[in-house]
């Protein structure tokens, strides 16, 4: 047996609240919609992945999400331009990431780092 995908699911009765950055910010594709159950996605190939945490590194704390993107900066812009506050960063990390984190529509840290 393989794993071949890992879902995130996060519980909310406002499904479309997740427009506004998980498709206008960070640019993914609505790839199902089931009106209880909106799943946002891209082409791009994904290693599977899944973390466990103490914390988020450099004491920040432990985020819901991470997403890597090729180009950190148009990121920090977008989010910024959404009105979506930063809470961490931007800051270079010492393990070679450049990353910030903001909070999405439901409250979920989202840690968005470029290597």
């Amino acid at each position: 047996m393989k794993v071949k995908r890992i879902v995130t699911n996060i519980d909310t009765q406002n499904i479309a609240a997740a427009k506004s950055f998980y498709q206008d910010v960070l640019g993914l594709k609505v790839v199902m919609d089931h009106g209880w159950i909106a799943t946002y996605g891209s082409n791009e190939e994904m290693s599977v992945q899944i973390s466990f945490a103490s914390q988020g590194g450099s004491d920040s704390p432990t985020p819901d999400l991470s997403v890597e993107v090729d180009d950190i900066d148009t990121a920090l812009e977008r989010v910024k331009h959404a009105g979506f506050p930063i809470e961490y960063g931007p800051v270079d990390e010492p393990w070679g990431v450049r990353r910030f984190y903001v909070r999405d529509p439901f409250g979920k840290l989202v840690n968005i780092l470029a290597h």
